[in-house]
């Protein structure tokens, strides 16, 4: 006799690095490159005691043009990367073996750099129509 059983996962957000609620309410679905993210900078893996890994809420992305999925916002990347979209709203769970992630994407509103992980330098982002429209607060200026 086959017995199912369902189990669930509840993963608290830790959104420190969001200044204010504005965006939260219009977040875009993308789907994460796990493979071109960095374990611990960007993510946690799923280990003995959570069967469940997860990328880490605030990380930078920017669009991989050659496959469409999202990767860690890298200034210096030439595969797409260099345009940052925005961070990953919500903590995204994934389980062992798993390349592509679903996630929420924030793109507008305000955040506070010294929280982000991994940081960024928001004097890096060059401004692009196909860009993220969020506003760092707590840069450092030149």
């Amino acid at each position: 006799m086959i017995q199912p059983y369902t189990t669930s996962v509840t993963v608290t957000a830790d959104r420190d690095w969001l200044a204010s609620r504005h965006g939260t309410d219009s977040t875009e679905t993308i789907t994460l490159d796990l493979g071109k993210f960095t374990k611990g900078a960007h993510y946690v893996d799923p280990s003995p005691g959570n069967i469940h890994g997860y990328v880490r809420s605030g990380v930078p992305v920017g669009c991989i043009t050659a496959s469409g999925l999202y990767g860690p916002y890298d200034p210096e990347a030439t595969d797409g990367r260099a345009v940052f979209a925005g961070l990953v709203f919500a903590e995204a769970a994934f389980t062992p073996g798993t390349t592509k992630v679903p996630a929420a994407l924030f793109w507008h509103g305000a955040v506070k750099v010294e929280k982000i992980p991994g940081g960024i330098d928001p004097s890096k982002i060059v401004a692009s129509q196909a860009g993220a429209q969020i506003r760092f607060l707590g840069a450092v200026t030149a």
